[in-house]
């Protein structure tokens, strides 16, 4: 295929897309004429490898025009890397650096190449922005739009490490806050915990204090039980009537009957006195009472006077003896 033909096939490829991107550039490189023309576009990232592959430079004329036109038929203006039209002209333009054709080609792939870099820069795919940057760069060094996509390859490059340093900032930070999270619902589970066993020794204290008094409550009630019971007894035994000490022996030194009533004597009346008689420690009767009379009141002054006038030998301790007087006519 000749030039001509190519030259063609890139002439048709040229719509209105063609002149509107042109137009976008020129107005863009317009708004900003003293950034393109005296101010350094910043620390523009230069490209790794050169814009020309050197498997493309290594090919021969006839390859190089076989392969862009392939290229342009199958619409591989500036894509993919090493097998595009733009390098294949561009190695042509190496070799052929006169040749009109080849640079018109160059002319016209030019505006599709800055819209793809433009687009790359957008979707921040930064290495194939640099990659057609440098295409348009080799094509022509002074395009106005240069400067502009340097600069913004360097800022996107510059907000995209920053981005990148700020989420990883961010995942550390998180990092860190969900390791701190975890520290302090591990301190926390440990607190808890160590109440919880704090609790426990309380609550078993308690617990073993309760018993501890219910046990020694027990005791002062059995203590105080048998304290009461101890009184009881020496209650008992002190309200218990002690045993009579054994009455002294009474002997009789002198017991005078008592005289029969004249009355009772008249008309035949007999019967009996019990008195209750006590003898002094000399002997004497002290009291004396009558306890049962039958008949009653008939013998009861003589039983007496009879008991007053009694005597005993002399006895350690006073004591209270009982006698039983009888009183019959015939006697």
């Amino acid at each position: 295929m000749s030039y001509v033909t190519i030259h063609g096939k890139a002439r048709l490829l040229a719509p209105a897309l063609l002149a509107v991107a042109l137009a976008a550039c020129s107005g863009k490189d317009d708004s900003t004429p003293a950034a393109a023309a005296g101010t350094p576009a910043g620390p523009a990232a230069t490209p790794a490898e050169p814009a020309v592959s050197a498997k493309v430079q290594s090919m021969g004329t006839d390859q190089l025009r076989d392969s862009a036109s392939t290229a342009l038929r199958e619409n591989r203006m500036y894509a993919p890397a090493g097998d595009n039209a733009m390098e294949y002209y561009l190695a042509l333009r190496d070799k052929l650096p006169d040749d009109a054709a080849v640079k018109s080609a160059l002319t016209d792939l030019q505006p599709y190449t800055l819209i793809a870099a433009e687009q790359s820069l957008a979707r921040e795919d930064f290495p194939e922005a640099q990659r057609l940057v440098a295409l348009i760069e080799k094509v022509d060094p002074s395009a106005p739009a240069l400067p502009r996509l340097k600069q913004g390859i360097t800022r996107g490059m510059e907000v995209a490490v920053k981005r990148t340093q700020e989420e990883t900032d961010k995942v550390k930070k998180d990092t860190e806050d969900r390791a701190k999270q975890l520290v302090e619902q591990q301190r926390l589970a440990q607190q808890q915990a160590a109440e919880a066993n704090a609790a426990q020794q309380l609550a078993a204290r308690q617990e073993a204090a309760r018993k501890e008094s219910e046990r020694l409550e027990a005791e002062r009630q059995a203590a105080a039980k048998r304290e009461a019971d101890a009184r009881t007894a020496a209650q008992q035994v002190a309200a218990a009537p002690k045993p009579a000490a054994a009455a002294p022996t009474l002997r009789a030194v002198s017991t005078p009957a008592p005289r029969y009533p004249a009355d009772a004597l008249r008309s035949g009346t007999s019967g009996e006195v019990l008195v209750e008689l006590t003898v002094g420690t000399d002997g004497s009767v002290t009291d004396a009472r009558v306890l049962r009379a039958n008949p009653p009141r008939v013998f009861d002054r003589e039983a007496l006077n009879a008991v007053r006038r009694w005597r005993f030998e002399p006895i350690s301790s006073p004591t209270t003896t009982r006698r039983t007087l009888a009183f019959q006519p015939n006697q």
